[in-house]
């Protein structure tokens, strides 16, 4: 029963859609998954994938290659159905999409088969609300120079994360002029540690930005700029204006990503005297071979004992995990040798977040 196997990964994202909020994406999600039954275009679209496992994220690279189509022009009449293209959708009519969405893939097999073989990059940029986040709460004083490392960088968007504007009720950080605006960024209270790191720090001082990816993208490019905005789902038409507004900053703002693995890249950064040396990452963990991840592990720790009131450091995250038996996304951060803080949890494209006693919600994205 390969093809029942596919099918019901499918339906699993389509329910993740559902919780997620994208009621186009859990419409042609569950349509597609009885295409692949029925050996549609579908089916043959996703042959040779068929011992496909959900951490293989199949559904949303395949969704990402019929976005870009659209995208593209090369499927008009899809378009016509996708906010994002400039279309219309009607959640009273979530399957009018479908009719040219099968069409779409009947037309361009080879188009999406390519992209079946790329990491599903989203590069969320709303994920940057727990990462500054936490930086806020961690540099200890106003313009110590920071250096910032990223894992899984993608495109290395949020390593530009201080430049965002973030807003909350009478909470406001960042830039003004932004030309990226992360509104309602917290459901409930704002907490105390933010507040008190958001007044320590008017503006933050980054001296350093790298990042590292198996297979990085290029946001100043045309086949990079396309690759992200082909992975934000199309009816959230605020992560789309989020990532318009984040490769501006990209185009003003420089930083360098490695292709490498994240061991590799890690094995090369050294605390520095008179800054400090931050490493971060965001939902990218279960993209990582638990043997290479322990090897992660093993260069943060070492990292940790390293570091000095001179030369500091800190990890910060935001990955899923369980919390009292709940699933959810977390915000960690790891002073130096200090234990692990857990400061928040989120949605997972980072918006809102909520810290500890104000729920969560388990998905993904």
């Amino acid at each position: 029963m390969p093809r029942e196997h596919v099918a019901q990964v499918f339906v699993q994202q389509a329910g993740a859609c559902v919780r997620l909020g994208s009621p186009l994406y859990a419409a042609l999600l569950a349509r597609a998954a009885g295409d692949i039954r029925d050996g549609g275009p579908c089916a043959a679209a996703v042959a040779g994938h068929e011992d496909t496992s959900a951490d293989d994220a199949l559904p949303l690279r395949f969704m990402g290659a019929v976005h870009a189509l659209a995208l593209t022009g090369r499927a008009p009449a899809l378009a016509a159905h996708y906010p994002s293209t400039g279309g219309s959708f009607d959640p009273e009519d979530p399957d009018a999409a479908w009719p040219a969405f099968r069409a779409a893939v009947a037309d361009e097999p080879e188009w999406i088969r390519d992209w079946l073989t790329r990491p599903p990059q989203t590069n969320e940029v709303g994920r940057s609300n727990l990462l500054l986040s936490g930086l806020l709460d961690t540099v200890p004083t106003a313009q110590l120079p920071v250096r910032l490392f990223e894992l899984g960088s993608s495109a290395g968007l949020n390593l530009r994360a201080e430049q965002f504007r973030y807003t909350a009720g009478d909470f406001a950080w960042g830039p003004p002029d932004s030309s990226v605006r992360l509104a309602d960024a917290w459901a409930g209270p704002v907490p105390d540690w933010l507040r008190a790191g958001a007044a320590r720090h008017q503006a933050l001082r980054i001296v350093e930005r790298r990042g590292c990816d198996p297979s990085p993208i290029d946001p100043l490019s045309a086949d990079g700029s396309l690759a992200l905005r082909a992975y934000v789902w199309p009816d959230q038409s605020e992560r789309m204006e989020r990532l318009d507004g984040a490769l501006r900053v990209a185009a003003k703002v420089p930083a360098t990503i490695e292709a490498s693995g994240s061991v590799e890249f890690l094995s090369e950064v050294r605390l520095e005297p008179g800054t400090l040396t931050v490493v971060w990452h965001s939902v990218m963990r279960q993209y990582v071979p638990a043997p290479e991840w322990a090897g992660v592990e093993r260069e943060i720790d070492r990292l940790a004992a390293s570091a000095t009131p001179e030369a500091r450091f800190a990890a910060i995250s935001f990955e899923p995990r369980e919390v009292s038996g709940r699933h959810g996304f977390w915000l960690s951060v790891r002073a130096g040798n200090e234990p692990e803080r857990l400061l928040a949890s989120a949605h997972p494209h980072g918006i809102p977040a909520r810290w500890p006693g104000h729920g969560d919600g388990p998905g993904r994205g």
